[in-house]
């Protein structure tokens, strides 16, 4: 957003510069384990890659990781895994970016959209019951705002049915589901890299399982369906040299560049989890004593390493709109921003069948959510700023 946004609430922003919503932290460590690599002699294809996979495992649990160029790539290969294909359906939240169903739609699948707890935001184990049907096939459980999805009850309502249960955990990574890693508990579990995640390479991604059978199909679709794995080969080979195509892969690999960031990043992870739960607790105790705001509700069963702090307008108890509410928050210089936009409301979803009122409570959700700042390099100065912002344009648009 470019233009100026006037000041909405008079007198002097509480900021003279700008806060934006999510920022990466970039230290001395990441930028030698980068020029390492650039001095080395790979680029990509290299021994970051195999690194990074172990690394992923110890943190999580996991059996195995596969790292991939991003996180929609993991997605993807993920429902190849787990034999995604036409005529099949996969349910999964509206509350998510789009990735999260596009990834059936890769398939030739059809996404099917659960609703959400009104209170956590996640995705509805009931709801999800609810849809199962003969030609479902998979779930994707987004774990929203960094906060577990009840992977319990959705693992048994999968298992009933004989589905596969694979956990978008694009905002998860450092998080805790009844004290295991999330990442070693779905039958799959999709990583994000991206900038604005907890832990960045940039761009990149992983999908981390326990199930051998995924993880040989996993390296196989990241890259082009190419094998120098003998056990695999159909034909004799010719000699050292040879690899073989045996199924249709994408070239979804992650350079050595990449791998070795998040490495460095993933070394930080605990100091990163520690600051945002303590800017999280900030926020929560701030804006719990606002009638025109309502606190996202945390389960027991997670302990959380937050990716978005959602603000949540009580609008009967304000005299403008959420609209209203962001550009008066981005004219004090903070500037916020809104996940999601429920998936169906795109043209491109509606143009294949979709239409408003399939789930009604993330429909609400979304006309009432803004978020906030939250990132590792913000100071205490910063929180208070955005707590300030937000107790300014609440009070001084209270009913």
């Amino acid at each position: 957003m470019s233009k100026q946004i006037p000041a909405f609430c008079g007198g002097k922003p509480v900021r003279d510069t700008k806060l934006f919503y999510g920022h990466q932290y970039i230290d001395e460590a990441d930028i030698q384990a980068v020029t390492d690599v650039l001095k080395s002699d790979y680029l990509t294809c290299g021994p970051k890659i195999g690194e990074l996979e172990e690394k992923l495992c110890r943190i999580t649990g996991a059996k195995y990781a596969v790292a991939c160029s991003n996180g929609t790539a993991a997605l993807h290969i993920a429902c190849l895994a787990a034999g995604i294909e036409p005529g099949d359906e996969v349910i999964t939240t509206p509350v998510t970016f789009a990735a999260s169903a596009n990834c059936a739609l890769y398939c030739g699948a059809r996404p099917v959209f659960a609703d959400i707890h009104e209170d956590t935001y996640n995705i509805d184990p009931k709801s999800v019951e609810d849809r199962v049907n003969g030609k479902t096939k998979a779930v994707v459980a987004v774990d929203f705002t960094g906060q577990s999805a009840e992977l319990d009850e959705l693992q048994d309502i999968c298992r009933n049915h004989k589905l596969v249960l694979i956990e978008d955990g694009a905002h998860v990574i450092g998080t805790k589901y009844k004290g295991r890693a999330n990442g070693s508990i779905a039958d799959m579990t999709t990583f994000s890299f991206h900038p604005v995640k907890t832990v960045t390479g940039g761009e990149g991604g992983a999908v981390l399982t326990n199930h051998e059978e995924y993880y040989r199909k996993l390296m196989l679709y990241r890259t082009h369906g190419i094998t120098r794995d003998t056990a695999l080969m159909e034909h004799e080979p010719d000699g050292s040299w040879y690899y073989e195509q045996v199924d249709l892969g994408y070239n979804y690999r992650m350079t050595d560049m990449q791998a070795a960031l998040v490495i460095s990043q993933l070394d930080k992870l605990q100091m990163f989890s520690e600051r945002r739960k303590k800017i999280v607790a900030r926020y929560n105790e701030a804006f719990s004593g606002l009638p025109q705001i309502a606190v996202q509700r945390e389960i027991p069963e997670s302990d959380t390493t937050r990716h978005l702090y959602i603000l949540r307008l009580v609008l009967e108890k304000l005299k403008i709109g959420r609209k209203e509410f962001f550009d008066a928050l981005w004219a004090e210089n903070i500037c916020c921003n809104v996940h999601y936009i429920p998936v169906y409301y795109f043209p491109y979803y509606q143009k294949l069948g979709y239409e408003k009122g399939s789930c009604p409570k993330a429909e609400k959700l979304y006309e009432e959510i803004i978020s906030l700042p939250l990132y590792y390099a913000m100071t205490d100065k910063d929180v208070e700023d955005v707590i300030l912002a937000v107790t300014k344009v609440a009070e001084y648009y209270s009913l």
